[in-house]
């Protein structure tokens, strides 16, 4: 009875980790869980306090499909002022979480047949998310630290090439996009006409390297682009589910059109708590970004010290991507054996579309991440 849709859709290997991991615990096993992107830290209280004002004020009922008027303004001068991209409050549309907006943004432009470059290794669900569209992933290689390149994009692009996915800081590296790489990626979209899809969702968790919006370049790729983004690992609100997208006015119609008859719009009083979020004190961002570098570099320098593991620093979100290949086993193996072994959990690199690897998330307690690393250390020295 089930669509060939559905039944083409593979699960997450990430959510999939995190469940088991997750029932392991509570049976009552110890286990150490480096497996979905979410960070330890409470959502601020100041944000909080917003939401129960909003339920206490009876703000619990529908709202314009594409978000709150203040909600769109608050993203709107968001991106004035960091991302430096001018959108108004037409060319902005809110969802029920980033997954969301990205969905309903490949939705909006992929058509049956369509080309979709994807950088490897790439998010799980960007491949899932092309396939549902009954568009073609084309696969796009990385250098040997996972940043992408305009060259190995040029050497992707065919008449059907409709989008690009651009993901920096990535999941599951951590590698940002040069500067320079990302302008000439603009050129080169400008150029055969193709659309962006920008996934900025951790822009803030840049350490010490420079973040860059392709749609700030100019008009030409900004009217090219759709800017992705959402409040939850920026604010630890991953599930308050809100998320936000800015693009040219026809594509956020369009979006709108599909979301009025799937979600409609995302809970009010979700929206009130990122407008709270957005329009805020920032200090709990700052204090975040803080800790996950000390996690960052704490973890890069374990990972390197176990035999049969050698890992590429990462420059940006909270994932590091070992490459395991010396250990003899592959990524599934590896990342099975270890949770029903040490009871530590890590998404193999098949997942993100690249064998070898896996991903350890760090947005973890400094403890967790010493206990697990402690395990795989033991680990290893077993097996190999």
């Amino acid at each position: 009875m089930l669509s060939s849709r559905v039944m083409n859709i593979a699960p997450s290997a990430t959510l999939a980790i995190d469940a088991k991991a997750k029932q392991l615990k509570k049976e009552g096993k110890d286990v150490v869980i480096f497996g979905a992107g979410e960070p330890d830290f409470n959502t601020p209280e100041n944000i909080k306090q917003a939401a129960k004002k909003a339920i206490d004020n009876n703000l619990t009922r529908y709202t314009p499909v594409g978000g709150i008027p203040e909600l769109k303004k608050a993203v709107s001068d968001k991106f004035r002022s960091f991302n430096k991209i001018n959108y108004d409050g037409s060319e902005i549309m809110i969802g029920c979480g980033g997954k969301h907006v990205l969905f309903n943004a490949m939705m909006a432009v992929l058509e049956k047949d369509d080309e979709a470059i994807l950088p490897v290794p790439y998010w799980v669900s960007f491949e899932e998310m092309i396939r549902i569209d009954e568009a073609k992933p084309v696969f796009c290689e990385t250098d040997k630290n996972f940043k992408l390149t305009a060259e190995k994009v040029e050497e992707k692009i065919t008449p059907k090439t409709k989008l690009l996915v651009l993901n920096s800081p990535s999941n599951p590296s951590g590698a940002i996009a040069e500067p320079s790489e990302i302008r000439k990626i603009a050129e080169l979209a400008v150029k055969h006409n193709f659309c962006v899809i920008s996934d900025e969702v951790y822009e803030y968790f840049t350490y010490g390297k420079e973040f860059l919006s392709i749609a700030s370049l100019n008009e030409e790729i900004k009217k090219l682009t759709i800017t992705c983004n959402s409040v939850s690992k920026t604010y630890a609100m991953t599930g308050w589910r809100v998320g936000y997208c800015g693009a040219g006015k026809e594509i956020i119609k369009g979006m709108e059109n599909l979301q009025g008859h799937s979600t409609s719009n995302p809970s009010n009083i979700a929206q009130m708590a990122a407008l709270e979020a957005l329009n805020g004190p920032q200090e709990s961002v700052k204090e975040m970004v803080k800790a996950f570098d000390e996690r960052r570099r704490f973890i890069h320098k374990r990972l390197n010290e176990v035999d049969g593991i050698s890992c590429v620093e990462p420059e940006g979100a909270f994932y590091a991507f070992p490459d395991i290949s010396e250990t003899g086993m592959d990524s599934m193996a590896f990342a099975s054996k270890l949770l029903d072994e040490a009871l530590v959990a890590v998404v193999p690199g098949a997942a993100f579309g690249m064998e070898g690897h896996v991903r350890l998330s760090y947005a973890t307690s400094m403890h967790e991440i010493e206990r697990g690393m402690d395990r795989i250390e033991k680990w290893l020295k077993e097996k190999i």
